[in-house]
This record gives C-alpha cells, structure tokens and sequence, in this order.
C-alpha cells in the first residue's frame, strides 16, 4: 500500500473515545480529511499521535490506530453469539442496488469491487460466465470492465443459506459474507472455489422476486400496462464498482504475488 503501517486496527469514528484532531495533519479534499499527512487524531492526556481520521468524500468514514500507540484488551462484557448463517437466509437481510434517489446504492458498488477483485484473483484473469438472472443484468457491465472475454471460460453460480448450490456445480461460487465473522459460506464437504459477497448485495441476488417497496393488494391483469407518473428515478448509467475497493482488496491478497496477476495488476485501467 502506498502509505500506513502494518496491523493497524479500524473503528467507526463514532466508537472513537478521548481523542483530538490535529489541525496542522488535517490535509484532505472539499469535504474532509483523506489521511495523507499522516495520524492526525491524538490522545487527549498526552498528545500523542494515536490514529488516523478519514471522512473525505467518496471514503468511508473511518479511524485507523496505530499499532505502536494503541494496546488491546478485551471489553468487561462477554460477546454476543453471531447469528448463524440459517439466520442470515431470509430476503428481508436484501440491500436494493437503487436508492430512492435513483442513483446506484454506495455500499453495492464498494462490495462489487471487493468481489471483483476476488473474483479476478480466483480465475487468474480468465474469462468468466456468469448465470442467467439478476446476476448478469446487475453484474455484467462490472465483469466485463475487469475479466477478458474469450474460450475457456470459467462458470459462475450463486451459492449460500436457503438456495444450496447449483447443478450442475459451477467452477465458482459467489456466496455471501458473514456480517459479523466475515467468513464467508461454504457449502458442505465441498472444495469449489468461492468469492465472498456483501450479505446484503447477496441476499438481493438471492431473492430477486420479493424487493418491491411497495404494498401490492392484487396483481394487475394480463395486458394492463402501469401508467405511474412520475416514473420512480433510474441509474443513467450501468452499476460501476468503486475503484478503490477493487485495487485495495486485490493488492492484498495472496494470489497477487503470481506472476501472471502482477501483470494483470500493473497494466489494469479500469
């Protein structure tokens, strides 16, 4: 990475205690501080610089700590059991791609970028096909920015809680990521490579028949079109993965130290 130490830790700004900004490091752009300069968050007793504060626009609003300023110890109150993935199956954990204001949801093009990149990691940059549905017509203009298209190509299915897994058996699995452990699902004495999808964006995939915002008495009859007025706003544009999360999630895996992914990664424009 182009700046910052190993093992920092990150929290919420809002989980940040006992803490002061250090106006002088406070280099950003129109709406906030990025980090550059450096920790610009000390410790109210003794002035040391702790952490880092970002909440620029088009960041997530976050505090990175130090690892040589910060000591962990665990909290007096025993953790609370994670949800189990059985859980985790239901439509209502769904995020629709689409705000209200008709423009792509934030949190879908950060997770297609931390897919993507696990995605390009898996295949070793080889073409992929994905299935039929709501994943082509969501995910298809994402791929084809950043997969080649060509022979040999890799399949691709949705996998995870309450769906199973496809037959026959993809050479890929987008199955979804624990919000809590982050662990992603795996299906049962099976070895099939996996990528891991926000739960909310799978869940979505998963269920693309029950995501009406709308209380619906009755089905219209056949032949009846809908004459809404206004129509409710649409993305003028295809869904496009957040750069950063794709480069920031792919440099740090493992399969990027092949040869062949260096490559990838060194000639990449998205």
């Amino acid at each position: 990475m182009s700046f910052g130490a190993r093992n920092r830790i990150v929290i919420a700004p809002g989980d940040s205690r006992s803490m002061t900004l250090l106006l002088e490091q406070c280099d950003g752009h129109c709406w906030g501080v990025d980090g550059r300069a450096g920790p610009n968050l000390a410790c109210e007793g003794c002035g040391r610089a702790v952490a880092t504060r970002i909440d620029d626009c088009g960041r997530w609003q976050t505090v990175w700590l130090e690892p040589d300023a910060v000591l962990r110890r665990p909290s007096v109150l025993p953790p609370a059991p994670p949800p189990d993935w059985d859980d985790l199956a239901h439509a209502e954990h769904r995020v629709p791609p689409v705000d209200p204001d008709g423009s792509w949801n934030r949190r879908w093009e950060t997770a297609v970028g931390v897919a993507l990149a696990h995605l390009v990691a898996v295949t070793e940059d080889r073409p992929v096909v994905l299935p039929s549905g709501p994943v082509t017509d969501l995910l298809g203009h994402a791929v084809g920015r950043y997969l080649p298209t060509g022979p040999d190509a890799r399949t691709v299915g949705l996998a995870g809680p309450g769906i199973g897994t496809p037959r026959p058996r993809p050479d890929v699995l987008l199955v979804p990521r624990h919000p809590v452990t982050g662990t992603p699902w795996r299906p049962p004495a099976d070895d099939a490579d996996v990528v891991p999808l926000d739960n909310g964006v799978w869940a979505f995939l998963a269920h693309p028949d029950e995501t009406s915002p709308l209380p619906a008495s009755g089905l219209l009859p056949d032949g009846v079109l809908r004459d809404d007025y206004p129509l409710p706003p649409r993305p003028w544009r295809p869904l496009t993965p957040d750069d950063y999360a794709f480069e920031y999630t792919l440099v740090r895996l493992p399969a990027i130290r092949t040869p062949r992914l260096r490559r990838y990664h060194d000639g990449h424009r998205p």
